[in-house]
C-alpha cells in the first residue's frame, strides 16, 4: 500500500464541476482505493489525473493509440519512475467528461460511481494491469470491484436489474 500518494489533478474542462461538485474528492479516493491492495508499492508515489473532454481525449487517442474518436479513459504509465529519494511516478490518467456522462446515463449508473470506476481502472493500468486476455480481464475486474467496494460503489459488472428467470 502507498502510504503517501500525491495526485496532481488538472480539471481541464469546466463540465466536470457542473456534473459533480465533489469531483476532487471522488477522484482522490478512487485513486487511493486502487492502490490499497498492493503491499509491494513504494511508500511514496505520485500520479497525474487530467479531467478533460472528448476533444482532448480524441487527440490523445489518435496520437498515442492510432485510434480515432473519444474514449472514456486513457492511461499513460510512466516510462521513468523518477529519481531515488523522490516519490515514484506511476504515470498519467486522462478522462473525458462527455463520454463518461453519456455512458453513465446509458448504463443507468450515477456519474460519480462511473467516474470512480474509471479512475480505479486507469490507475490499475498504471500499476501494470490490463485486459488483453480473458484471464487478465478477470484479474483486473476483481481488483476493480474490490477497490470500488471499499468506496461503497456497486459492482459495475453486475446488471442493476435481477436476471430474468
Amino acid at each position: 500500500m502507498v502510504a503517501e500518494l500525491d495526485i496532481d489533478l488538472d480539471i481541464a474542462a469546466d463540465a466536470w464541476r457542473a456534473n459533480c461538485a465533489e469531483i476532487e474528492d471522488i477522484v482522490g479516493r478512487a485513486a487511493r482505493a486502487a492502490c490499497e491492495s498492493f503491499a509491494a508499492l513504494p511508500d511514496r508515489a505520485e500520479l497525474s489525473i487530467v479531467l478533460g473532454d472528448d476533444s482532448l481525449i480524441s487527440e490523445l487517442n489518435l496520437e498515442w493509440r492510432g485510434k480515432s474518436g473519444a474514449t472514456n479513459v486513457l492511461s499513460f504509465p510512466a516510462q521513468d519512475p523518477g529519481a531515488p529519494g523522490r516519490p515514484r511516478h506511476f504515470g498519467d490518467v486522462v478522462l473525458a467528461v462527455e463520454t463518461i456522462a453519456r455512458e453513465a446515463d446509458e448504463q443507468g449508473k450515477t456519474f460519480d460511481h462511473h467516474v470512480a470506476h474509471l479512475v480505479v481502472h486507469g490507475v490499475l493500468h498504471l500499476l501494470g494491469y490490463d485486459h488483453e486476455t480473458d484471464a487478465d480481464a478477470a484479474d483486473m475486474e476483481r481488483l476493480e470491484v474490490a477497490a470500488l467496494g471499499r468506496l461503497g460503489v456497486p459492482d459495475p459488472y453486475r446488471s442493476a436489474e435481477p436476471a430474468a428467470e
